[in-house]
């Protein structure tokens, strides 16, 4: 009598042990206080590896859109889904100001015969529990979403290759101007650092200032990005458009080279996040297109040139 039980004992292990949350998730979050609406939509791609997670998490609030690389862990026996230090806007922000909360991402897998779901809640450190409140969720698997990797690869080539779009009269009209000066945002902050800074220009500059416009670079998707000048953020999750996110910034003097990168907040609905940046020193103005992921930021150096003296008439 034992062996049957000890069959089906096996079987019941098995079949918990192959249930994976790897899939397209998407849902809506709430946050749980009385009388609030603030929903966060969102969707999740997550890809298992043994107890190893990771993947992409995408939510829009009220005027933000956001993509976030997270890594975690997954128990099989529990089914429960862990991201830790995951950057949720603060649901009292204004939409002229985001502010983050650190949260930890805790979901538990649920297998039946009418779907797949996610359900949990992002959780902040017990001594911002007020501050930053629980935000509760439930994801459904979309078992639809098929060869999605190839679907961005080929979408990845075409924006970055053949995209020459560029901006007309009507677009240097100013949608957002930027006053330059450090913003904190230590999550940012500590991201930009571990990414790789590529150089996509070195320009001559013969003007102590310069004017920088931001546009994105094709169809409008979403794009966000953040800016920095010399190491310092300046600019956080500007959303770029055809109308200029515009930056007059005052060169540096004591620097032989000043340095101006783009941080990817998010990748928008066609990866990667590509921007046109122009230049112009009031003589010359450059053209530069941009292209930053969640493992590069893409900068720009202004190298001071000399400006050249008029030359006398000889008697």
């Amino acid at each position: 009598m034992k062996k049957p039980f000890l069959i089906i004992a096996l079987f019941c292990c098995i079949q918990v042990l192959s249930q994976s949350p790897s899939g397209y998730w998407y849902g809506t979050a709430n946050v749980k206080l009385r009388n609030t609406y603030n929903n966060y939509l969102i969707e999740l791609i997550i890809d298992q590896d043994g107890n190893n997670v990771k993947g992409v998490l995408n939510y829009f609030f009220k005027n933000t859109y956001r993509t976030i690389p997270v890594r975690g862990s997954y128990n099989p026996y529990t089914r429960l889904v862990y991201f830790s230090g995951v950057p949720v806007s603060y649901y009292g922000s204004l939409t002229n100001m985001d502010v983050d909360c650190e949260m930890n991402l805790m979901a538990t897998l649920r297998v039946s015969k009418i779907g797949s779901s996610l359900k949990g809640s992002f959780v902040s450190h017990p001594r911002y529990k007020y501050t930053c409140p629980e935000v509760s969720f439930t994801l459904n698997l979309n078992n639809d979403v098929s060869n999605r990797d190839s679907v961005i690869k080929a979408i990845r080539a075409l924006k970055e290759t053949y995209t020459v779009w560029r901006p007309s009269e009507k677009d240097t009209l100013v949608a957002v101007k930027i006053q330059p000066k450090n913003v904190v945002n230590y999550v940012v902050s500590n991201q930009f650092k571990e990414r790789e800074n590529v150089v996509a220009e070195e320009l001559l500059i013969e003007s102590d200032s310069v004017k920088v416009d931001f546009y994105d670079n094709g169809e409008i998707d979403g794009d966000s990005i953040s800016v920095f000048y010399n190491d310092k953020l300046i600019a956080f999750n500007r959303i770029l458009s055809t109308r200029s996110v515009h930056i007059d910034l005052v060169l540096d003097t004591l620097k032989g080279i000043n340095e101006l990168s783009m941080f990817a907040d998010n990748l928008g609905s066609i990866p990667p996040n590509t921007a046109l940046m122009v230049v112009s020193d009031g003589k010359k103005r450059y053209e530069v297109r941009l292209s930053s992921n969640f493992e590069k930021n893409a900068a720009v150096r202004l190298r001071r040139g000399p400006t050249k003296p008029p030359q006398r008439g000889g008697l």
